[in-house]
């Protein structure tokens, strides 16, 4: 069978070239550095399997493409698939899988954006790069104080509470799927997604992007919480609706807020646009805010995570070919 291996970065090389030496008889791969398009997509013809990313937009054109040029199985190396017409792609008959990672660079990430919103990192850096070395303003707060809301207990919210678990502070959980584990653990509640909302002092968030959390957070959301809260998004940019964060920071309802993710952010993150001109006002109207921090959607991005995603992401085709997938959809 042979196999295609999309967006293949320099990074991801030598975990690609481990991956492809560890293939079954009867597989080959080989991979380009450009996304699927329908551009590029002739070039399948005689592949059996794809493996992509997120900047590899299956819609329901390139779906049917794809069909037609015989590829049936198609490997995400990614833990999102809204880049994906799951619809499409199931009525073509094609299978297709994500992939998972080690869940502890992400969870470490959040908590890092945790710390640096409590303790003003952003105005204090910028502070320092003109001399000024003043204190006012620059006042934080502990985390073992704290009240923490974590939305979602899968694999990283789970990380995330064994992290928090450390810094002594209290932990309110919501899932609408309750780890029975989690439950009994001395200093984790589980609530309701409202009494999360109003108790929390800083609520960070670790659910899938669906149609059912799409704008999870809204204005509706954020007038629940205590004024003043301190909100955390590694997971993506469509679960908060932006211009209630607008709103809720311009009014000073949100005391501060640090995301990795933004909506409509493809083209602009994880791309060189330093000379250019770049239309989305919502992100650079937040970013220039003291108590907001963006970063550029790199919670994922540290040496076992990136070799995790190409390796797992390569062994799912023979996986799924055999019957054997764990993550296919």
């Amino acid at each position: 069978m042979k196999i295609k291996l999309y967006e293949l970065r320099p990074d991801e090389q030598a975990a690609f070239s481990r991956a492809a030496a560890a293939l079954p008889d009867g597989y080959s791969i080989d991979a380009v550095a450009e996304p699927l398009s329908a551009d590029n997509i002739d070039a399948l013809a005689g592949y059996e399997a794809i493996v992509i990313t997120n900047k590899s937009l299956l819609t329901a054109d390139i779906v049917a493409r794809l069909q037609q040029l015989g590829v049936r199985y198609v490997s995400s190396r990614c833990v999102g698939f809204n880049h994906i017409d799951l619809p499409a792609v199931k009525a073509a008959g094609i299978r297709v899988c994500n992939t998972t990672y080690p869940p502890y660079g992400v969870a470490e990430f959040a908590i890092m954006l945790m710390l640096m919103a409590l303790r003003k990192c952003k105005p204090a850096i910028w502070r320092m790069q003109v001399n000024d070395y003043s204190l006012e303003g620059l006042l934080g707060r502990e985390l073992r104080t704290m009240t923490v809301g974590v939305m979602g207990t899968g694999h990283i919210g789970r990380a995330v509470i064994d992290y928090l678990g450390g810094f002594g502070c209290k932990i309110l959980a919501y899932d609408p799927y309750p780890a029975q584990d989690l439950a009994a653990r001395e200093g984790v509640e589980y609530v309701g997604l409202d009494d999360l909302y109003r108790d929390s002092d800083l609520i960070t968030i670790h659910v899938p992007l669906m149609d059912s959390t799409r704008n999870i957070i809204d204005a509706g959301a954020i007038a629940k919480m205590k004024d003043g809260v301190v909100l955390i998004n590694v997971s993506r940019g469509e679960l908060v609706d932006t211009d209630a964060l607008i709103d809720a920071v311009e009014s000073e309802k949100m005391g501060a807020l640090a995301m990795d993710v933004f909506e409509d952010e493809g083209g602009i993150y994880h791309e060189n646009r330093m000379n250019d001109i770049i239309s989305n006002r919502k992100m650079a109207y937040l970013r220039q805010f003291p108590n907001v921090l963006l970063t550029n959607h790199i919670a994922f991005y540290t040496d076992v995570d990136v070799d995790s995603m190409v390796e797992d992401g390569i062994a799912n085709i023979p996986a799924m070919v055999e019957g054997r997938c764990t993550t296919e959809l």
